[in-house]
C-alpha cells in the first residue's frame, strides 16, 4: 500500500471529500440519525412487549463479530456494574456452556450473514433459549429469527457495520429498558442525538485543524504508536471501539487498556523500545520529547465517574508518561448518564480514526484484508 502522509488535506474540504470517496465521514455523521431510526425500528417490531411479558432473563447474552458485537459492549456498559444482570458479548462461534433456556441471547449482525453470529444463534435456539435478533432485513439472520418465531428489529446499515454502531445499539437498549435493566427513556435517547449533532458539528470537514478537535488529535497521533487507555469500565469500552476503529479506518494499529490494569503492565512499555524514536533505545539519556512523533502517544479517555483510586492512578501514569516524553492528551467524556459519556467518547474517537486515514492518504472505508481473508477461508 502507498502511504502519501500529507497532513494538508485536513484543512482543505475539497480534498478531503476526494480522499473519502465511500462516504465515511458522512456515515459517522449519520449517528444521531441512527439513534431515532433505531428506536421506531425497535418500537415498530414489538420486540420490547414481547421481551416484557416474558419477564426478566437470567443473564443477556448479545453475540456478534466486529462492529456488531461493539454495540454488545455499550450496552453492558450503560448498564453498568449494577445491573441485576450479567451482560455479557460472546464473540465466536460457540455459545458458553452455561448459557440455557433462562437466559436471552441476542443476535446483532449488520449485515445479517456474519457466520459466527448465525453460529451462535443456531445453537442458542437448540438450547432454547430466548432470542432476540437485530440486523440486516431479508438475511439468514431474518430467515433464523423467523424460524425460531423470535423479535427481529431490522436495521438499516448506514455502510459499513462499524459506522452503523447506534443502528444496532439502540433496539438493544430498548431491549434492556423493557426488562428494567437500563433507565434509557425516549427523550435521553433524543438528548444523546443531540450531543452526537453537536459532536459532528465540531468536527465537521469544514472546520480547522486549530478548532477542531478530531483533526488536531489525527494530526497529532501520525507516526506514533496510540496506546488508549479508558478510566472506567465504560471508557474502557470506548478505548477498544477506538483502537478498533484506528486498525479499520486508518489501516493504522492502536493499543487498548484500562485503568487499572494498565498500571500492572502496559505502564511499563513507557521505559521501552517504543517510547522513543532513537537510534540506541538503551540510552535513557537521550532527549525523547525530540522523537516522540516515531513512538508512544498516550490517549486518556476520562470518565466522569471514577473509582478515587483509579482517579489518582490515571494522573500519576500520565506524569510518568510526561516525564519520559511521551505525548498526552486526554479526552473527556461529556454528560452525566453512562449512554451519553460513551456516545460523546466513541463519537469524536470516529471522526479522529477517519481523519488520520485521509491524512496518511488511506481511504478509510475498504477493509480489504478481511474481504480477502474471508474468501480464503471459504475455499
Amino acid at each position: 500500500m502507498n502511504v502519501a502522509v500529507d497532513t494538508g488535506r485536513l484543512d482543505d474540504p475539497a480534498r478531503i471529500e476526494a480522499a473519502d470517496p465511500q462516504g465515511m465521514l458522512r456515515q459517522v455523521a449519520s449517528s444521531a440519525a441512527q439513534i431515532r431510526s433505531g428506536l421506531r425500528a425497535a418500537l415498530e417490531s414489538g420486540a420490547a412487549d414481547v421481551l416484557a411479558r416474558d419477564g426478566r432473563p437470567r443473564a443477556l447474552v448479545v453475540t456478534g463479530m466486529g462492529g456488531s458485537g461493539i454495540s454488545g459492549d455499550v450496552l453492558a456498559a450503560v448498564c453498568g456494574a449494577g445491573c441485576a444482570i450479567p451482560v455479557v458479548t460472546v464473540r465466536g462461534y460457540r455459545l458458553p456452556g452455561w448459557v440455557g433456556a433462562a437466559d436471552l441471547v441476542v443476535a446483532v449482525s449488520c449485515s445479517g450473514g456474519t457466520e459466527e453470529t448465525l453460529s451462535v444463534a443456531a445453537e442458542a435456539a437448540r438450547r432454547g433459549c430466548r432470542l432476540l435478533f437485530v440486523g440486516g432485513a431479508d438475511s439468514p439472520l431474518a430467515d433464523l429469527a423467523a424460524q425460531s418465531r423470535s423479535p427481529f428489529v431490522p436495521v438499516r446499515s448506514a455502510g459499513q457495520p462499524r459506522s452503523s454502531l447506534w443502528a444496532l445499539t439502540t433496539p438493544l437498549l430498548v431491549a434492556a429498558r423493557a426488562l428494567g435493566l437500563a433507565d434509557v427513556p425516549d427523550g435521553l435517547l433524543e438528548s444523546v442525538a443531540g450531543r452526537l449533532e453537536d459532536i459532528a458539528h465540531r468536527c465537521r470537514p469544514a472546520s480547522e485543524t486549530f478548532v477542531n478537535p478530531a483533526k488536531e488529535l489525527a494530526a497529532e497521533l501520525l507516526g506514533s504508536v496510540p496506546m488508549v487507555w479508558g478510566s472506567s469500565d465504560l471508557a474502557a469500552t470506548a478505548a477498544y471501539r477506538f483502537c478498533c476503529q484506528l486498525n479499520e479506518n486508518a489501516k493504522y494499529p492502536g493499543i487498548a487498556g484500562s485503568l487499572p490494569e494498565v498500571d500492572h503492565n502496559q505502564v511499563v512499555a513507557f521505559d521501552g523500545f517504543f517510547a522513543g524514536g532513537a537510534d540506541d533505545p538503551d540510552d535513557f539519556f537521550r532527549d525523547r520529547a525530540d522523537d516522540a512523533e516515531h513512538g508512544l502517544h498516550l490517549v486518556v479517555l476520562r470518565d466522569t465517574e471514577e473509582h478515587p483510586q483509579v482517579a489518582k492512578r490515571r494522573a500519576v501514569s500520565a506524569e510518568l508518561a510526561a516525564a519520559r516524553g511521551i505525548p498526552v492528551t486526554e479526552l473527556r467524556a461529556e454528560g452525566d448518564h453512562p449512554l451519553e459519556r460513551i456516545a460523546t467518547l466513541i463519537a469524536l474517537a470516529d471522526y479522529v480514526t477517519v481523519y488520520l486515514a485521509i491524512a496518511l492518504g488511506v481511504d478509510p472505508t475498504p477493509v480489504v484484508t478481511i474481504q480477502e481473508l474471508k474468501t480464503r477461508i471459504a475455499e
